[in-house]
């Protein structure tokens, strides 16, 4: 039986519920003062949280779809290559922090030497225009660091987590600088600049990078203020075709979003399971002051039915069974694109919403977006 199937979780909900009476009936036996007794009432303490908590973690895994299978939440599955699919026609203020080295996964930093392995940098990037203020990271690689390119601009990707994530997530986790590191040994990508963010520079509040009517104006320090402080601090190209917007989950949605919204600042996005209409819970409280339209621009499906669309090219990667109707929502997606907007999309087999299954889809993600990228007149 696989791990979502209805029959686990009634077989464990089943179990609690009779470790739990058994508990109750076995207590008084249970309750002598000898040394057997105390063991026994340790023991069935145990197994029933246990049970318990198996069947709350089931019901929590069957609701957010973060473990599709046994395998996928073991890290035994299938981890072969990615394909990817192309749809026919279709100024503020930077505090810096060197805080480490990129490194490979499977070992440790290739040299101590930025030139070697490229360099972290802690970040705080204060908006200039929509006073909004967080904290992220900046990885520049090692070329950034190499004589031969001391008087070159890099692309550069703003890369986001999903909400209630951290920037830290990026490394600790995905590992971005690292993956990037091996394409770039690999001849697979070009050397870029990126820059690491959790979605919401407005916690505890899940803007959904929206500019919040009387509120958080978070598209407006997505789109104006961290390109412009990036472009201050460090040596990134100004040019749009060098910039893109890359996220997973919530971070995926405002990838889609600011680029359809935005094609003269991000052209190119890359949305790691993402979804397509901008969430409404406790978290976000009210984002479109009551507008209707508001909220209609905020569904990417609306916006591709009833505005222009727009001259950006999109990457959708997820999985086809496993994290609820991504695969229906993402199909449905793609056939709503029309010129001048591109979209390219890849779908493990199977996969939950979580850090195993966009581990998985980031080395080929990452080469589809180093493809798109472009510093005009550019030489080493």
């Amino acid at each position: 039986m696989g791990l979502t199937s209805h029959k686990v979780l009634a077989l464990t909900v089943l179990i609690a519920v009779v470790m739990m009476a058994g508990t109750v009936w076995l207590w008084p036996r249970l309750a002598r003062k000898s040394w057997q007794a105390v063991l026994g009432r340790i023991g069935a303490l145990l197994a029933t949280q246990l049970t318990v908590l198996a069947a709350l973690g089931l019901v929590a895994n069957n609701y957010f779809a973060f473990y599709s299978s046994w395998d996928d939440l073991l890290g035994t599955g299938d981890t072969g290559p990615v394909v990817i699919h192309n749809k026919a026609d279709a100024s503020g203020r930077l505090l810096v922090e060197t805080i480490g080295r990129a490194s490979v996964k499977g070992g440790g930093a290739l040299g101590r030497e930025p030139a070697q392995s490229g360099e972290i940098r802690k970040v705080r990037i204060d908006g200039a225009v929509s006073r909004l203020s967080t904290e992220g990271y900046v990885y520049l690689p090692p070329q950034y660091f190499q004589p031969e390119y001391a008087h070159r601009q890099f692309p550069a990707v703003i890369v986001s987590t999903g909400f209630p994530g951290i920037a830290e997530n990026l490394i600790t986790r995905f590992n971005y600088p690292g993956a990037a590191l091996k394409l770039l040994q690999e001849g697979r990508m070009q050397p870029t600049v990126m820059v690491l963010m959790r979605p919401s520079p407005a916690l505890p509040q899940d803007t959904e990078c929206e500019d919040v009517p009387n509120g958080p104006q978070s598209d407006t320090y997505f789109t104006k203020d961290v390109p412009s402080a990036i472009q201050a601090s460090f040596r990134v190209s100004s040019d749009p075709q060098a910039w893109a917007f890359m996220g997973n989950s919530t971070g995926g949605y405002c990838a889609l979003k600011l680029a359809m919204r935005h094609p003269d600042v991000f052209p190119t996005a890359v949305a790691l399971s993402a979804y397509y209409e901008a969430a409404d819970d406790p978290t976000t409280g009210d984002l479109f002051g009551g507008s209707r339209q508001r909220r209609d621009e905020a569904n990417l499906m609306w916006r591709l039915k009833n505005l222009p669309q727009p001259k950006a090219s999109v990457l959708l990667a997820g999985t086809k069974k496993g994290d609820g109707n991504y695969r229906q929502e993402t199909e449905a997606f793609v056939n709503a694109v029309r010129s001048p907007m591109t979209v390219s999309y890849s779908m493990l087999e199977k996969g939950g919403h979580n850090f195993e299954t966009w581990s998985a889809l980031l080395p080929s993600s990452l080469e589809w977006l180093s493809q798109h990228l472009k510093v005009p007149n550019q030489t080493a």
